[in-house]
């Protein structure tokens, strides 16, 4: 969420309704050719807040930091998620609007292996934290399986793969896990 933020701030002021004088739209300075290409209709500018984080990280997905100046300017990172041509849905962008909380509600359901939800890849990326490298496919698999185990024992959780609400608020607040840092 840092980085969006620092990307609204830069080419925008933070203004969704922003309209530049060289063609460019909204908070992320979108010219019309480039909205249309990750979907926008009309104006970004007139478009929502939630409307331009989602296509905004349509972008980033499809070409990473590359269309905004200001990324370099600011010296933003990639991650995973970068150039990884993968369509986001559209609860993925929530992260990112101003205010937001950093760390999402427990979806209320155990995760174990097998299971895919677009709520996992919330968890997934925020275990990147802890240089996992997850991608955020949102499916539980071996790597999941592994993130789990260490952070519940980090944590003093029970070990038992389940990801549940101590397990998911861990990844938070709690202790980091001593594997997959470095």
């Amino acid at each position: 969420a840092a980085q969006w933020q620092t990307l609204r701030a830069c080419e925008s002021s933070g203004h969704y309704g922003v309209v530049a004088a060289n063609g460019h739209y909204g908070a992320y300075q979108f010219d019309v050719s480039t909205w249309q290409s990750v979907g926008g209709t009309g104006f970004p500018s007139d478009a929502s807040p939630a409307e331009q984080d989602y296509r905004a990280l349509y972008l980033y997905r499809m070409r990473g930091w590359q269309p905004w100046e200001c990324a370099g300017i600011r010296h933003l990172q990639p991650d995973a998620d970068a150039r990884s041509k993968r369509v986001p849905g559209r609860s993925e962008s929530a992260y990112m609007a101003p205010g937001a909380r950093q760390q999402p509600a427990w979806p209320g359901r155990v995760y174990q292996p097998g299971d895919c939800a677009t709520e996992l890849k919330a968890w997934q990326q925020r275990m990147n934290a802890y240089g996992y490298g997850f991608v955020g496919t949102g499916c539980y698999g071996n790597k999941t399986s592994q993130a789990v185990l260490a952070l519940q024992a980090a944590n003093g959780i029970k070990t038992s793969g389940l990801l549940g609400p101590k397990t998911w608020q861990a990844a938070w607040t709690g202790t980091p896990p001593k594997q997959g840092r470095g």
